[in-house]
């Protein structure tokens, strides 16, 4: 009974400091978090309400604080602290500076409110913490592109890159700002592009500078899952690898990006599946690390791909 309590109280705390948190509350979203039901909510939140907590609801909307209601600061665990170092060293690793430098700024307010023992504990565990990314993720050049997107989409408001295509080809385009995404050790912008009438993602490291302007945007461009999703409906191969035991798990760490869908260990080495949309280039030069070990069961088109990859690489080497 008592255990029942404490689960009580810890999730109405939580329930406050979500709607702190966050502009608009959906019960459904708390239900599904605490793994309650609807009906454990609603009695949550009358809760606060009899305790004197402002709450606005709207059917069908949600929860939110009536503004300008605030509580005390909010205080850390020692634990809860030292995620957020470690994710501000991916921070500053994997976003332009701009942002890693907003993320630094918040972690030293976090740190102000903890305890000298906590402080103490946290400075030992930031020295054992590094990121490396793989690569060069931004032009070094630009410090802001991210952060201007993200006041792009914010203000719906669209913003100028100046972008160098793969072909080294340089263009000038205005965007309306959809999104940010991270795959395959790249961030990418995805907007509408004014140009080419139609949406568009572009690497970052590929943006040779970026500009925000007063140009308002009045499409309702939807969510970027929604657009991300896109990539499943095009048209995908099926391919089948035979591949060695020993050289199989060191595909696990970039198999997914060519389509990952199973793998099956047999007598004969790891028979693995894929649907990918890369068949002429990418998958191709994707197995020719590893070409010695992996036989290509299906399709022939990979085969004669493969193939025609080996005589150019031959080719070159002779000229």
């Amino acid at each position: 009974m008592i255990d029942d309590s404490l689960k009580k109280i810890n999730r109405i705390i939580a329930i406050l400091t979500s709607l702190q948190a966050k502009r608009i509350v959906k019960a459904q979203d708390l239900a599904d978090r605490f793994g309650v039901s609807l009906r454990t909510i609603y009695r949550d939140v009358k809760t606060l309400e009899s305790a004197g907590v402002p709450i606005l609801s709207e059917a069908g909307i949600g929860y939110s604080l009536v503004d300008g209601y605030r509580l005390p600061p909010v205080m850390f665990t020692r634990e809860e602290a030292g995620s957020l170092v470690t994710g501000e060293k991916l921070m500053r690793s994997f976003s332009d500076k701009s942002l890693g430098d907003h993320y630094q700024s918040a972690i030293v307010k976090i740190r102000s409110v903890l305890k000298s023992y906590d402080k103490e504990w946290l400075d030992t565990l930031e020295e054992t913490i590094q990121v490396r990314p793989p690569k060069a993720l931004f032009n070094s050049e630009i410090e802001d592109s991210l952060h201007t997107v993200l006041h792009g989409i914010a203000d719906r408001k669209s913003v100028i890159l100046e972008y160098k295509a793969i072909t080294d080809i340089i263009s000038e385009r205005e965007i309306e700002p959809v999104g940010i995404f991270h795959e395959n050790n790249n961030w990418y912008i995805l907007g509408f592009c004014l140009l080419r009438g139609d949406y568009r993602q572009f690497r970052t490291d590929r943006i040779l500078a970026i500009r925000s302007t007063p140009n308002r945007f009045t499409r309702r461009h939807g969510k970027l899952s929604d657009h991300l999703n896109r990539h499943e409906t095009f048209p995908r191969t099926t391919v089948r690898l035979l591949v060695e035991p020993r050289v199989a798990r060191y595909l696990a760490n970039t198999r997914n990006n060519y389509g990952f869908v199973s793998e099956i260990p047999t007598d004969r080495g790891v028979e693995m599946t894929f649907h990918t949309i890369e068949i002429a280039e990418g998958f191709p030069r994707w197995i020719l690390s590893f070409a010695d070990y992996i036989r290509v069961l299906e399709p022939r088109e990979l085969k004669d791909h493969v193939g025609r990859l080996l005589q150019r690489m031959a080719q070159y080497q002779d000229t």
